[in-house]
């Protein structure tokens, strides 16, 4: 299993559009080969957002980066001055995998 995550700071008073536009735009997610499941988390500091991907190997991730729905899903902006500074970038390859129920 490999996860990916972008953690993103958010400007003050613009934290309802940050998630407004994830749960609006296009992922394109379900497409792609190798996807196992998505979250958008909210820290508790404010501003604080991190998106969380999971993926069935760093192969496919890299795939998904490479290919035209990423574009596209990618190709949706936000409006000017919504995050503080560009997302910082966190991979992992997961060594131990508990399953839970959903599992």
């Amino acid at each position: 299993m490999f996860i990916a995550m972008n953690r993103f700071q958010i400007a003050e008073g613009r934290e309802a559009e940050f998630e407004r536009n994830w749960r609006e735009r296009d992922s394109y997610l379900d497409e792609v080969p190798g996807f196992k499941h998505f979250a958008l988390l909210k820290g508790d500091n404010p501003g604080e957002y991190i998106s969380h991907s999971t993926w069935e190997s760093r192969d496919a991730f890299v795939a998904w980066t490479q290919s035209d729905v990423f574009r596209k899903a990618h190709g949706q902006s936000l409006a000017r001055g919504v995050m503080q500074d560009a997302p910082h970038v966190s991979l992992y390859e997961a060594i131990l995998v508990t399953p839970g129920d959903d599992a």
